[in-house]
């Protein structure tokens, strides 16, 4: 029932009109990269798997139907037997993605590919644009830990949870969200509460139970009352006092208010004076890929950044906007494609029922993505032509390259063809991606080199005939 009222309107006029026997194509796409940035990251396809391979409708929710007054009894007996029938095509989860490219295509009777359209939205748009923040924040910190710990600023429990999970396959290496840690097995992690402070009759005193009670995890929260002149000389001298006649060792302050990098430097100082150069320095309070950017450009000596807010919310760039539009439609076996019109060029589509491939130099960089006809292979036996949609006028080839494509088969007929990554096997995968094919000039936080998206000259041909054939009815 994660729908759009429209979608189950368009269904049952669907039914009613006796409509559904065609089967269909619908694209999911988005029109731009968050936050100006050169590419996203691909979330969230584990959950839409899960989503359509158990969808149903029960007695309640037919109910519920039925009482809106508009849909028949045959429609819903129809519902009482539903499942999913049709094929799901998806570029890995993890993949690093660009705008105007299909990366889930949904082949399948009209009405089991219309009623997916707001469950799969949400779940990509969510994942996606969390993974894409939290690995922006991660290449800021630079190879240092990046913690997540913003399930309480989250958008309620879902997001919290799952956006831990797309943090994760971003790259932040642990979470503070505890069901999300039980959930995906992400590793949890987290330090005291101020409260923790308040509630002891002193700091020493809160340090020294908290050091007693987890002597091989001491981390103190060093802001409560005053850094430099009280919480730093108290975590000293739980140090020595408790935890070094116990063969332990201080690991680690966290700093949470103020001049973080003035602070960081200064205590850094501190606990380097004291013989504690192995007590690492967290800090949080409302970072993100430009603040953490600014601490190290000051040289503030942080090992650790717990991030909140504006990593689980995407703060600075909070709408994702992959959309769902139909792309072809298959009349006796072949495929026609549809296209959408706008007065906005960059909302018109790419039509028909078709292929993404990555091309790559001979260096393994990924240097542009091709969509092609659904039968075309890319010929790499000779030079290859293809069409710069923006500039189709010039003659342009690609040359000692190699194709991959990107969309694989992984639902069909309803029932599931492939293994799904595990969540380490998804991090990873982001990892290589970025270290071996993405360019680093497509990896700036400003001014990103862009990838392009080319097709092949029958592809754009098509196109080009479409949109012909469209203007001429006019």
């Amino acid at each position: 029932m994660l729908m759009d009222f429209y979608e189950m309107t368009m269904a049952h006029g669907y039914f009613t009109q006796h409509e559904n026997t065609d089967r269909v194509a619908f694209d999911v796409f988005f029109r731009r990269n968050p936050d100006k940035g050169g590419f996203a990251i691909f979330g969230g396809l584990e959950q839409i798997v899960e989503y359509i391979l158990n969808l149903h409708f029960d007695e309640r929710d037919i109910d519920f139907l039925r009482a809106q007054g508009i849909f028949s009894e045959e429609f819903l007996a129809y519902l009482k037997d539903f499942s999913f029938t049709g094929d799901v095509y998806a570029f890995p989860e993890g993949s690093i993605i660009y705008p105007n490219e299909p990366v889930i295509t949904i082949v399948a009777p009209l009405i089991d590919a219309q009623i997916v359209e707001t469950a799969v939205l949400t779940m990509m748009n969510h994942q996606s644009l969390i993974a894409t923040k939290a690995n922006r924040i991660v290449r800021a910190a630079d190879g240092r830990i990046v913690a997540d710990f913003g399930a309480r600023r989250a958008h309620n429990v879902d997001a919290a949870v799952y956006g831990a999970r797309a943090a994760y396959i971003g790259g932040v290496q642990s979470t503070a969200t505890v069901l999300a840690g039980q959930q995906f097995g992400i590793s949890v992690s987290g330090t005291m509460a101020h409260s923790w402070v308040m509630y002891h009759d002193s700091e020493y005193e809160a340090f020294k139970a908290y050091a007693e009670v987890y002597p091989d995890g001491a981390v103190f929260l060093v802001d409560t009352y005053d850094v430099l002149n009280s919480g730093v000389p108290n975590a000293i001298k739980v140090a020595k006092d408790v935890l070094e006649p116990m063969g332990k060792r201080l690991k680690g302050i966290r700093l949470d208010s103020g001049d973080l990098a003035y602070l960081a430097k200064k205590a850094r100082r501190m606990l380097d004076k004291a013989g504690l150069e192995d007590c690492k320095i967290m800090a949080s309070n409302s970072l993100d890929e430009y603040t953490i950017t600014s601490l190290l450009i000051q040289g503030g000596p942080i090992d650790i950044f717990g991030v909140g807010e504006r990593l689980i919310t995407s703060k600075s760039d909070p709408v994702f906007g992959a959309v769902y539009k139909i792309a072809g439609v298959e009349k006796n076996g072949v495929w026609e494609p549809r296209i959408k019109i706008s007065e906005s060029v960059e909302k018109i589509t790419n039509p028909g029922f078709k292929k993404v491939y990555r091309v790559y130099n001979e260096k393994g960089r990924a240097i542009a993505d091709l969509l092609t006809l659904l039968e075309e292979v890319p010929d790499t036996t000779e030079p290859y032509r293809y069409i710069d949609p923006e500039q189709p006028w010039r003659e342009l080839y690609f040359e000692n390259c190699t194709f991959k494509e990107m969309k694989q088969l992984i639902i069909k007929d309803g029932k599931l063809l492939v293994e799904l990554p595990t969540l380490d096997e998804l991090r990873q995968y982001v990892k290589d991606q970025l270290e071996t094919e993405i360019w680093p000039e497509e990896q700036r936080f400003e001014n990103p080199h862009r990838h392009y998206l080319d097709m092949s000259p029958g592809y754009y041909q098509m196109k080009m005939d479409l949109l012909n054939r469209i203007f001429r009815k006019k």
